[in-house]
């Protein structure tokens, strides 16, 4: 079966590899692919996505080709693994403009925001193990 969903993350941030994790864990059906964008080989596999843009921004690409950014993917996400409810309201008319620049406040400082709820700013040696099966 093939991806649904393929995910773009920095695998350099605890926080986003944290969520990556949680995510794999929940997609038991394999619909999400989850592709680091600090890979030495990413612009080769993915020209289509700019990995200084998408180390900027979360970026996502679903099985008909189209790009989503930011909350966006993550609500497909979710949604995909049966817990878009969760994420929904950050989608709504009225919040979803102060959502999305939380979002984008959140991004630009995350690695500050990891070592405060984590202890540590980056990681380097981070995997995710995603196995649907």
């Amino acid at each position: 079966m093939s991806a649904r969903l393929t995910v773009f993350y920095d695998s350099h941030c605890p926080l986003c590899v944290k969520e990556m994790r949680r995510l794999a864990q929940r997609d038991r059906k394999g619909w999400i692919a989850l592709q680091d964008i600090n890979q030495p080989d990413f612009s080769r596999h993915f020209p289509h996505v700019d990995p200084v843009l998408a180390n900027k921004v979360l970026h996502g690409v679903t099985e008909d080709g189209r790009m989503l950014l930011g909350l966006d993917v993550t609500h497909a996400a979710w949604r995909l693994v049966g817990l878009g409810w969760l994420v929904a309201p950050l989608r709504w008319p009225v919040i979803r403009p102060l959502a999305d620049r939380a979002y984008l406040w959140f991004a630009a400082n995350r690695y500050r925001v990891s070592r405060w709820l984590t202890g540590s700013a980056r990681c380097r040696t981070c995997r995710i193990e995603h196995d649907p099966g």
